[in-house]
């Protein structure tokens, strides 16, 4: 190397003028003034401003170095965006818009003059970038992420005129930039909110870029189907693609209680889709799953796996939001923490619980006439006052609960969970097909809510097609394994298994639900039952027993005007299920 020529690491910069020759064509004064304007108020300014350095112009471009790819970056960016706003005014035909290039790598410095390989690279990531956006390299990316305020969209490897080598490209434009990353804090909504992250590719194959997006893309659209909580749109979370994020600076930049993130690894004939919920300002794991398939149909796996993701982080973000509510003090108390509040009490499924549950979530409504959801639980709660006989005129009672549930369903018509709470209670009436018809259109709403399936599941039950009952339960057990309500899939489980006369596999199922401190009555008399079927008749007293202590004037009399709310249409179930109870003791009276 001769004397006075140097190497060094720099970030270069290729811009030119999109259209140039067009623009001499039609105003050649015009277009130079209007570059020389532009170049003195706003480029020329910037470049100073972040450290750089003009190399040299080329009548419709610029070269430039940078110390740092970091400032160029943001350099560039910052013009884009002044350009824009410069241009708005003007008509397409006068508008001066610019293509920019930007690359790290390493210069060959003689003088004021640069040389090498870099060089050309900008250049070409020049051309290939879109009108008004930047272009950088994979090797420039890796060393802004996280520090410039927007994000990049991933483009690829892409082969390069007269480069030897692919080039993975990032991209950025106005259009993908519409939640630009300006680091300010967004307020929250009024509900909870989630960011779903763009899951990352850990294949190393950039073919497979397309089902990790995919994957992203489907679990937005599946989460914003549960209509009680706020998911980002996809242009925003995308515009973390690629980068290593702080879930925390997410939360603040798109005003996101929750961060969903995750990752796809290909390998061979197998993948395996990890995924992650996580509260935004503190960074907790509120749950985790990872999934193993074998990837036989692509697509079938991607709705496989964006079901299950969404149904399994509904009941775990709301289990969230309830501890959160019940965190805050009294006096701070809105609507949506009233409405948690009384939604923890329904779960706990005692007489004293449901009541205190009903009261909160009437206080809801009184500070929110609207709230849909608040309706739909209301109506749940006097379900479960009638299932159980907690209720002093059962048909007004019955009138009450479909009348709040209908108006839920008035308020959103695609609340897939005021549909199956109207169908649970038309079970409960005895209407079965219109139970039925509930119950489907509450999973055609959203295939993600278990809490459908498990009605279609209970309302096979009634009509003693057990099967289709245990086909059902089986689904929504497969979409939400942890849910608040499993005891209750359990024992619907328990009650086929013990139609299809199945009895040591419905114990198994009554005693597992039993362990729940939500269960009550019903399915401690199921278990009984079940024993006595089973022929164990002296294992039957002790779940007996606690059903006694939890209502102390259980008898015969009082069951035969509720059994048929639990057990089958048909009259012999029915009094086949009474005789059993009376065989392990329960009192007439």
């Amino acid at each position: 190397m001769s004397e006075g020529t140097q190497r060094r690491l720099a970030a270069i910069v290729s811009a030119d003028v999109v259209g140039y020759s067009r623009l001499i064509g039609v105003d050649e004064a015009g277009t130079l003034a209007a570059l020389r304007n532009h170049r003195a108020e706003l480029i020329d300014g910037k470049i100073a401003e972040h450290g750089g350095r003009i190399v040299k112009t080329m009548g419709d471009g610029l070269l430039l170095e940078f110390p740092s790819v970091v400032d160029a970056t943001q350099c560039v960016i910052d013009v884009q965006q002044a350009m824009a706003r410069r241009n708005e005014p003007l008509d397409e035909e006068k508008r001066i818009i610019f293509r920019i290039g930007v690359h790290l790598g390493d210069l060959v410095v003689e003088g004021d003059d640069i040389f090498g390989d870099g060089i050309n690279i900008a250049a070409r990531l020049e051309a290939f970038c879109e009108a008004g956006g930047v272009a950088i390299s994979g090797t420039a990316h890796e060393n802004i992420a996280g520090r410039v305020e927007v994000g990049f969209i991933d483009a690829g490897d892409q082969q390069l005129k007269n480069i030897s080598r692919p080039v993975r490209v990032w991209q950025w434009t106005p259009a993908a930039s519409i939640m630009p990353r300006t680091g300010k804090v967004l307020a929250l909504p009024d509900k909870p909110s989630i960011a779903v992250l763009p899951f990352d590719n850990m294949s190393g194959d950039p073919e497979q870029e397309y089902f990790s997006d995919g994957i992203t893309e489907d679990i937005i659209t599946a989460l914003s189907r549960f209509h009680w909580f706020f998911v980002t749109a996809r242009n925003s979370s995308f515009t973390y693609k690629g980068q290593a994020v702080d879930v925390t600076q997410v939360g603040r930049e798109l005003g996101v209680r929750y961060v969903l993130e995750g990752s796809v690894r290909k390998g061979g004939s197998r993948v395996r889709i990890t995924a992650q919920l996580i509260e935004a300002a503190t960074g907790n794991h509120i749950w985790a799953e990872r999934y193993d398939r074998e990837l036989d149909n692509i697509f079938e796996l991607q709705d496989e796996i964006t079901v299950k993701i969404a149904a399994a982080v509904e009941p775990e973000l709301a289990s969230s939001e309830q501890k959160r509510s019940i965190r805050k003090p009294t006096s701070d108390l809105q609507a949506w923490d009233l409405f948690q509040r009384g939604v923890a009490k329904l779960y706990q499924n005692n007489r004293e619980s449901l009541l205190e549950g009903v009261e909160l979530l009437k206080q809801a409504i009184s500070l929110d006439p609207n709230f849909g959801q608040a309706y739909a639980y209301l109506a749940l709660a006097t379900g479960n006052r009638l299932l159980f006989g907690w209720v002093t005129d059962r048909e007004v009672a019955m009138q009450k609960g479909i009348a709040d549930a209908k108006k839920a369903i008035s308020i959103d018509h695609r609340d897939s969970l005021a549909h199956y709470i109207l169908g649970r209670l038309l079970l409960l009436k005895g209407d079965r097909a219109g139970a039925l018809q509930e119950m489907e259109l509450s999973v055609a709403i959203n295939p993600s809510n278990s809490r459908g399936y498990y009605g279609l599941a209970a309302a096979m039950n009634v009509a003693d097609e057990f099967e289709k009952s245990i086909e059902y339960i089986d689904h929504a057990i497969l979409l939400s394994p942890n849910d608040p309500f499993l005891w209750a899939y359990l024992s619907t489980k328990a009650s086929a298994y013990r139609g299809m006369e199945q009895y040591e596999k419905a114990i198994e199922l009554y005693e597992a639900a039993s362990r729940s401190p939500a269960a009550g009555r019903w399915i401690l008399l199921g278990l009984a039952v079940a024993y006595v079927n089973a022929g164990r008749h002296d294992e039957a007293a002790a779940p007996l027993a606690q059903a006694l202590d939890l209502e102390p004037g259980l008898s015969v009399a009082n069951l035969k005007t509720l059994i048929h709310d639990i057990n089958s249409a048909s009259p012999t179930r029915q009094v086949q299920f009474i005789d059993s109870l009376r065989k392990a003791g329960l009192p007439e009276e």
